[in-house]
């Protein structure tokens, strides 16, 4: 919908329509957040989710190729997680920049300290993506107790009563249905479980009706709660072409040739997740945790990079970590194949512009230090370091997503009203239901959401084995 924080500007809100959901098609960084996140959760009447309670989900799914011998990681899991293999030297520019402004290098961000300049680790299994579906599901395929069925469109969930006994889909313009004996496990994400749910009866009473569905149960936190990470972008080009993809001659060639390399050796810059290195930093020394997250892009990413522009050059993505501003999802049909409306409200809340000015301002000090001389041309879009409004503008502007949208059927304890779901992902009201899904989450972690969207997965495992 269009967002008043952003001059009525419409965002852009993928998702992936694959097995392995959206780690289909996301950055792959693999980032877990600040354990203060966690422990916020708990804090919130959330028992079982404090860090300590989390972290063993974390090592159980992680193989972790790097970090083998730290406590804060896993080496035998499904999900294999390890560093980039053919880096751009352009992030050890960014790193010495950051060191510059008194931050510090942080080898592991997912491990014993989060604050810090970092290189980037990854979702990959031997120089491509490893998908949740490559990590979970392709591995077993040959189960006799797993009926995996792509191109099934989910209409909604079937009740016997307030039990929730399977599932109705639509597939080759063909209904199906498919029987639940104990449980059935909602895992659609943060709009398409929402939805789905409003589309089955379950959802704001009065909302539901306005399209003809019969509540099975009013419950007004379907759909509220919605976060996400707000994203501004400092775009330069680049004097040289040198370590930056690029519209040239040059970039052309070095992309024909490292289509090459990656077939015949799995390294290059085809492997590369774009987003290769970042930081972690604080707004002002009083913060007790970073309230900022930035990552340097080693190409022009004008609009997420749906804005092509000849040449080369460089941006950094830098996204306000802990975002006050909520939305909602709201059906626009009570047919689930119409996409539903979305309302982040950006900058709905005055905290969220006021930290995101003084963060561009501090990731403005970082792109412009000396380390970047000999790379850094002109900006692409302008942003005036010492004057907060017109930095506030042209965040209007030119702000987005992050894409890590959740909360839309936020976990809560007993008396919390607008909470979905119980600690144990249990939908409140409703038998032989759960959630498994960024939706659940009650707040958002302070970085890329993948990581704590497979620990849920797994958390939710072992609640459904007890």
């Amino acid at each position: 919908m269009p967002q008043a924080g952003l001059n009525g500007r419409r965002g852009f809100q993928p998702r992936g329509k694959a097995l392995g959901g959206s780690s289909a098609i996301n950055a792959m960084v693999y980032a877990r957040g600040h354990p203060r996140d966690y422990d916020n959760w708990a804090a919130m009447g959330n028992t079982g989710w404090s860090y300590d309670d989390v972290l063993p989900y974390f090592k159980k799914s992680e193989a972790n190729a790097i970090h083998r011998e730290s406590s804060f990681h896993g080496v035998d899991g499904p999900l294999s997680v390890t560093n980039l293999r053919s880096p751009s030297p352009l992030n050890e520019v960014f790193l010495k920049a950051c060191q510059s402004r008194g931050i510090p290098y942080n080898p592991d961000p997912n491990g014993a300290d989060h604050d810090g300049c970092y290189r980037v680790q990854v979702t990959q299994k031997d120089g491509e993506r490893h998908s949740a579906a490559a990590a979970f599901i392709h591995p077993n395929l040959d189960r006799t107790n797993l009926d995996v069925r792509t191109d099934a469109h989910i209409n909604r969930v079937l009740f016997d009563q307030r039990r929730a006994a399977g599932v109705e889909y639509r597939r080759d313009d063909r209904l199906g249905s498919v029987r639940a004996r104990r449980e059935v496990v909602v895992s659609a994400g943060a709009f398409g479980t929402p939805q789905i749910l409003m589309a089955s009866g379950l959802g704001p009473g009065a909302h539901l009706k306005r399209f003809g569905i019969a509540p099975v149960l009013d419950v007004p936190g379907v759909g509220q709660n919605l976060q996400d990470h707000i994203s501004a972008l400092l775009i330069y080009r680049a004097r040289i072409p040198d370590h930056t993809i690029g519209i040239s001659t040059t970039g052309v060639a070095r992309l024909l040739k490292a289509a090459w390399e990656w077939r015949r050796h799995r390294t290059g810059l085809m492997t590369s997740c774009v987003a290769e290195s970042g930081v972690y930093y604080r707004t002002s020394p009083d913060v007790e945790v970073s309230d900022m997250e930035m990552e340097l892009i080693v190409g022009i990413a004008d609009d997420h990079g749906r804005k092509q522009h000849l040449g080369h050059g460089y941006s950094a993505h830098l996204l306000l970590a802990r975002p006050k501003s909520t939305g909602e999802v709201r059906l626009a049909s009570p047919d689930t194949r119409v996409p539903p409306l979305i309302d982040p409200r950006y900058f709905s809340h005055p905290y969220d512009m006021e930290t995101l000015v003084k963060g561009t301002q501090i990731a403005l000090d970082i792109m412009n230090s000396a380390e970047f001389d000999p790379y850094r041309k002109d900006m692409l879009i302008r942003y005036d370091r010492d004057d907060p409004q017109q930095i506030e503008e042209t965040l209007r502007d030119h702000a987005d997503t992050e894409y890590h949208p959740c909360g839309t059927c936020r976990m809560g304890p007993d008396g919390d009203p607008m909470a979905v779901v119980d600690p144990e992902l249990r939908v409140r009201g409703i038998d032989g239901l759960r959630i498994a899904d960024a939706s659940v989450i009650p707040r958002v972690t302070s970085n890329n959401i993948q990581a704590p969207v497979v620990m849920i997965g797994e958390k939710c495992a072992d609640l459904i084995r007890n």
